[in-house]
């Protein structure tokens, strides 16, 4: 299994110490009601470790940090967009 490793405002993985996939995001202030949100702008998994999970890992971890901070997430990246608007296990952490 994967560890998923943080950075400033981005979470990574790495393998043999070389980073194969990262998220990465931006704090943006807060919305109407004063809670915090994060903007999610660019997810991206290094050609040859596709269709391993590694994209959907690092959404959750973001996920979680979310929620961890009690903040939202605003989906930019069209990826995470993706994935965050077609469940509804994550409707709690997006900005609306």
């Amino acid at each position: 299994m994967e560890e998923i490793k943080a950075g400033t405002n981005e979470f990574f993985i790495e393998e043999d110490g070389k980073v194969i996939g990262k998220i990465e995001f931006t704090q943006e202030g807060k919305d109407q009601s004063g809670k915090d949100l994060i903007s999610v702008h660019h997810t991206e998994v290094s050609e040859g470790y596709n269709g391993r999970g590694l994209a959907r890992k690092l959404v959750n971890r973001v996920v979680e940090y979310a929620r961890e901070e009690n903040k939202l997430i605003i989906p930019v990246c069209t990826y995470v967009k993706k994935v965050v608007e077609s469940s509804d296990e994550f409707q709690d952490i997006v900005a609306k």
